[in-house]
Parts: structure tokens; C-alpha cells; sequence
């Protein structure tokens, strides 16, 4: 496997300049699915290289589960600094599993307190809950989720501020926004370099659902003034991965977004020679390479054992 096992550590780095990047200079429904797909590729390839360095560690343990020609010298020869890099890959994939699996947990339990306290409501899309405290989020469901806001937000916007209110959440829930938020969010605990691209695709999000509501309610400054007015006075959605009106920032320039003209979408992918091209280019680079080397050092590996296994 030699060098290349290591590399899907580390080539997220390759990611950096265009989660930056991509927030500027691409429409944010582009932004959000680039990202995202970054993200959960690079994320798996870091986790399969740190699976095949801990085959190696744990081979080496005195009393290992694993067949005792797995840590014959050939198997160890395959990872350049074996007893280091194999012993210190134990403890960091168990910390990457315990981390996604918390994610985990604390998404599905926050999804079903929601669901409880809408459940019983009237409406089979928007859930109005009585409470003074202003927040709203989008509830994503099988059956095409639900908006949920509160009195003590809709007493403080406008009819056409709740109009582009409404219209921000159902972008949500059309575009199954939490799913790009939970894959980012798993990306960087598995890999902390992941963690800008998380950043950036909670923002993306918003602005796409931004753009979309402007579309539909045909009033950019009325969805801008909702974003103002809902991030003075509501609290954070429930969970990161619950997409709402003013969960994700900044605000200022999501404003500031909407008081300008509005994105328009590319059909191909700029030029090598901008600055959000070579970005583009070198993260897809980055990506290529993080999914050769990982399926090579899987290959590689399996063989190996195969050889080092008697039948």
C-alpha cells in the first residue's frame, strides 16, 4: 500500500479553497450538491484507509481477534511506519465510530421529540405550535415532512414575511436539505479536515432555500426582511441537521444575497483558468485521488492477507 493509505487522511485539505469558494462564485443548489458529495466521498476514504491501518495495529496486540498470519511481516511490511501508524489508527477509528454514531443518535432522537410534539396538531404540512419562544424549522417525514413554527414567530412577521417564511421551509423539505446537513455533519467526524465543507453547506443550504422562496413568493426583499426579523428573534433549530429560517449564517450576507440580483445557474463548469475553477479542479483532483488510493490500499491489502491466510 506504501504512501498511499495515508493520503485520504489528509487530501480534504484539497477541499478548502472551493468550500470558501463555492459560497461566492456558484449557484447555492450547485454549491450544496458539490460540497456534500465532496464530503461523503472523501469522509469514506479517510474511514476505509483508518480500517486497513487498524487490521494492521490490531494484528500486533498480544492476544488479537484476528488469524495470526495477519501480523506476519509481509502484512506490516504494506504500511510504511507499521507499529506506530497501525497502534495509533485503533484508537482514532473508534473515536470516528463514536462520534458518527452520537451524530446518529442525537438526530434520530431530536427528529422523533419533533414529531411528538407536532403529533395530534391540525394541518398535514404546517404545525403551529403555541409558544411565545419564536422559532421554526422544516421536519423532514416520509410523506413529505411538515413545517413547524411557533405563534411567538408568526406574531412577529408581516403576512408577507410569513409567506416567505413558509415558502423557505418547504424549499427545505423539497430539497431534502437535511440529508445534505447529516452527510456533512457524519464528514466531519469522521474527518475533522472535512469540517469547512460542513460550515459551508450549512450555509449553501440556506441560501438555496433563500433563493427558492425569493422565486416563489416573487419578493426578495420580503424573504430578506423574514431572514432579519427571524434571526433577531428566534433561537437555533433543534438539531444541526433541521434546516430553518435563521439556523445557519451569517445572516448579513445571506441578506445582503437577497438584496442583490439573483444567482444564476451554471450548465458547465467554470474555467480552469478563475480562481473558482482551479478550486473546483483541484478539489475534484483531490477526490479522484483520495478514491484511487483508498481502493488500492483495500485491494492491496485484501490480497495480502489472502497470501499471508493458509487455506
Amino acid at each position: 500500500m506504501g504512501v498511499f493509505v495515508f493520503l485520504p487522511l489528509v487530501l480534504p485539505l484539497s477541499a478548502w479553497p472551493i468550500a470558501r469558494l463555492a459560497e461566492q462564485h456558484l449557484h447555492p443548489r450547485a454549491a450544496t450538491r458539490l460540497l456534500t458529495a465532496v464530503a461523503g466521498v472523501m469522509a469514506l476514504c479517510s474511514t476505509l484507509c483508518l480500517a486497513l491501518l487498524m487490521v494492521v495495529g490490531t494484528a500486533q496486540l498480544p492476544g488479537n481477534p484476528l488469524p495470526d498470519a495477519w501480523s506476519d511481516p509481509e502484512v506490516r511490511a504494506a504500511v510504511p511506519f507499521d507499529e506506530y501508524a497501525g497502534r495509533a489508527a485503533i484508537p482514532a477509528l473508534l473515536l470516528v465510530c463514536a462520534a458518527c454514531a452520537h451524530t446518529l443518535w442525537r438526530h434520530g432522537r431530536v427528529r422523533r421529540g419533533a414529531r411528538r410534539a407536532v403529533q395530534g396538531l391540525p394541518g398535514s404540512s404546517v404545525a403551529v405550535l403555541a409558544d411565545e419562544v419564536s422559532y421554526a424549522y422544516a421536519l423532514p417525514s416520509r410523506d413529505g415532512g411538515r413545517v413547524v413554527v411557533t405563534t411567538g414567530m408568526l406574531g412577529k412577521l408581516a403576512a408577507p414575511e410569513r409567506r416567505a417564511l413558509f415558502a423557505h421551509e418547504r424549499a427545505h423539505l423539497a430539497g431534502r436539505h437535511h440529508r445534505h446537513l447529516l452527510v456533512t455533519q457524519l464528514a466531519a467526524r469522521a474527518n475533522p479536515f472535512l469540517r469547512p465543507l460542513r460550515t459551508s453547506v450549512a450555509y449553501t443550504a440556506e441560501r438555496w432555500a433563500d433563493e427558492t422562496a425569493a422565486g416563489a413568493v416573487a419578493d426578495r426583499r420580503a424573504v430578506a426582511r423574514a431572514i432579519g426579523k427571524a434571526a433577531l428573534v428566534s433561537r437555533r433549530s433543534p438539531a444541526p441537521t433541521l434546516a430553518g429560517l435563521a439556523a445557519a449564517g451569517p445572516v448579513p450576507r445571506r441578506v445582503a444575497a437577497l438584496l442583490g440580483p439573483a444567482p444564476t445557474a451554471r450548465n458547465r463548469p467554470p474555467s480552469v483558468f478563475t480562481g473558482v475553477g482551479l478550486a473546483l479542479w483541484g478539489a475534484a483532483f483531490g477526490t479522484a485521488v483520495s478514491a484511487m488510493s483508498s481502493a488500492n490500499a483495500a485491494v492491496t491489502m485484501v490480497l495480502i492477507l489472502r497470501a499471508a491466510t493458509p487455506l
